[in-house]
């Protein structure tokens, strides 16, 4: 199934903004998991109407697509940003159900995305997003970091006391509460500007970063495991901020 859900549709049938200014608003994609990129404990397509809400607020124009790898081979053209809202497609939970990767399809999506990078397309990964796409080396060159089988971890979900740091893009953004997975021990490139972090047993523990990598610019954000987290107001904040400093001509005023 092929789900694409324009923002610009409802906002248009609202009659909240005219249909030229959304012409001219940046183009963002956002990746929902499904099929091999699903799992069993990420609602993303619960997430993800969210995730193109904000992405409005902070001034683009969103499409949320969960054929991943058949999106990304048709190319992204016109696209500004990418939103990975999605799992580890390599987990093999069910082998006899899970969709293996067409070698075709990704050879061609592996060229479009290498090509996107190359001119500069921004990037957003969010919570499992750490742990996806694992067929694309240059989304995981560009992310800075991941998920780590075997490795990374969290305890049970619970109520997060997130601080941002000392960053031009969360300046100004107070400490937050927010009902999240607490990801540990992923492996983070340098090169990475800490963007949030959280107390942890033996010492404080980065949930976000952002980065340069070429042209194009680059956040994490480990939380988002389900629409609790969205539900806090300082992690919709945290969103927006970055989403606004994705894209070209970043101006949003939390």
């Amino acid at each position: 199934m092929i789900l694409s859900h324009r923002v610009r549709c409802w906002v248009v049938m609202s009659g909240a903004l005219p249909e030229e200014v959304l012409q001219s608003m940046p183009k963002a994609i956002i990746l929902s998991g499904s099929g091999r990129y699903a799992d069993p404990w990420h609602p993303f397509a619960e997430t993800s109407p969210l995730l193109a809400g904000l992405a409005h607020d902070a001034g683009w124009d969103t499409e949320i697509r969960d054929d991943i790898d058949h999106c990304l081979a048709a190319g992204l053209d016109g696209i500004g940003l990418i939103i990975v809202n999605a799992g580890d497609p390599w987990h093999n939970l069910d082998p006899d159900h899970d969709e293996p990767a067409d070698p075709e399809v990704i050879h061609v999506a592996r060229a479009k995305l290498d090509a996107a990078f190359d001119r500069g397309i921004s990037l957003l990964g969010v919570h499992c997003a750490a742990a996806s796409l694992r067929d694309y080396p240059s989304y995981r060159a560009g992310l800075g970091g991941e998920w780590v089988p075997g490795q990374s971890w969290h305890p049970p979900r619970s109520l997060l006391h997130v601080r941002p740091l000392h960053d031009s893009i969360v300046e100004g953004l107070c400490n937050f509460t927010v009902d999240d997975e607490r990801y540990s021990d992923l492996t983070i490139d340098p090169h990475t500007e800490p963007l949030l972090d959280v107390a942890g047993e033996d010492g404080d523990i980065v949930l976000g970063w952002a980065r340069q990598h070429g042209s194009s610019k680059i956040v994490y954000d480990a939380l988002g495991h389900d629409k609790a987290s969205y539900d806090s107001c300082g992690h919709k904040s945290f969103l927006r901020r970055v989403m606004s400093w994705l894209a070209p001509h970043h101006q949003y005023d939390d």
